[in-house]
């Protein structure tokens, strides 16, 4: 994917404020993403998918981006979590209007569920 076609995929998802500190990378074939303590960024720009975004945006560009995630249960989640995804290890959760939180290996931000089975 061209840099201009990245800018536009994310623009209705971008902020403006530059990755805090960094914990995580997962990358495909268009965009790495870098998980933070604000939610996602995307490495090399200043595009960023924070907490707050609503699901549907942000499931779609992971989706493009990283292929299907994969839906899991709401097993061992706070109260208000609705969904979770799985990205290749990387797992972000949901309320019905909101991303929240992510998760993957030992690292983790905002609101996320147990690990389970």
């Amino acid at each position: 994917m061209s840099r201009t076609g990245a800018a536009l995929l994310f623009a209705a998802l971008a902020g403006c404020a530059a990755p805090g500190g960094l914990a995580d990378r997962l990358g495909g074939p268009g965009a790495t993403f870098i998980a933070d303590a604000n939610g996602l960024a995307v490495d090399g720009s200043s595009l960023r998918i924070d907490f707050g975004r609503a699901p549907s945006g942000v499931i779609a560009a992971l989706d493009r981006e990283l292929g299907k995630g994969r839906v899991l249960g709401v097993a061992g989640c706070p109260a208000g979590i609705a969904d979770q995804r799985d990205w290749g290890g990387l797992v972000l959760s949901f309320t019905t209007e909101r991303f929240v939180g992510w998760r993957r290996e030992v690292s983790s931000a905002g609101e996320t569920c147990a690990v389970t089975g």
